[in-house]
């Protein structure tokens, strides 16, 4: 479940779904998605990638009744950055509406009680201002796509206001993280990252030059890599 990241968006080509380069259910080997580590225990493993590029924590409730129809043993959440991704600060979600639908998401999700849930904390998108804002193609690629302007808009710019938004933004990603994991603390089968996702300081060269935004097949594998160690570390997966 969750948005373009999950679904390998700009990972193997041009403006393009790439599920097969997906952290959670890629096939593709040098990714070694949770999906590929998983089913070297149980082969006969199957994977759905319910996740869309675009999506927000408003698109969880419906993804999460796609995943009970399912009737998965175990699910994979990665959502919030387009709720702070908008053209302008003022179209970010809010906190309490995002933790509304991500509380109704997780009541969706009781109809498995024997699921495991995992999820992962949203990027640091001030990380990727950090990263990209002194390379020409990335600051081009971020006007040219509208991308994620709420935190990319200006990005050479020391100017108070833009400081200060770019804090602002930041903040509300940690907000949005701080309700992941409190959700999440309420269900004996769920397990949060404990921030990794946040946390860890991605490079350049992790992300896809189609956009400067999402992550390239060696952005996945290592996303892949520190979510499953947060998953799973320490609990025997043999019949998962």
């Amino acid at each position: 479940m969750g948005d373009s990241i999950t679904r390998g968006f700009n990972a193997c080509g041009f403006y393009v779904d790439c599920p097969s380069r997906s952290w959670s259910t890629g096939s593709y080997s040098s990714v070694n998605s949770h999906y590929l580590r998983l089913r070297a225990a149980n082969p006969s493993l199957v994977a759905y990638n319910d996740a869309k590029s675009g999506a927000t924590v408003s698109d969880m409730p419906g993804q999460a009744a796609q995943a009970v129809a399912q009737d998965v043993d175990y699910v994979t959440i990665l959502v919030g950055a387009n709720d702070a991704c908008a053209s302008s600060e003022s179209g970010m979600t809010s906190v309490g509406d995002f933790e509304a639908r991500f509380r109704a998401t997780m009541e969706t999700l009781a109809a498995l009680p024997e699921a495991t849930i995992f999820v992962a904390s949203i990027p640091d998108l001030k990380r990727l201002w950090q990263v990209g804002k002194d390379n020409l193609s990335a600051r081009t690629a971020w006007a040219a796509l509208n991308i994620c302007q709420s935190m990319l808009a200006r990005p050479r710019s020391t100017d108070t206001a833009d400081v200060a938004r770019r804090d602002r933004v930041r903040q509300r990603v940690a907000d949005y993280n701080t309700v992941l994991a409190a959700v999440c603390a309420e269900r004996p089968t769920c397990r949060y990252d404990g921030g990794a996702v946040f946390g860890y300081p991605f490079a350049l060269s992790e992300l896809s030059t189609w956009d400067y935004f999402h992550p390239n097949a060696t952005g996945q594998r290592l996303l892949a890599e520190m979510t499953y160690s947060a998953a799973f570390d320490g609990v025997l997966t043999d019949d998962r």
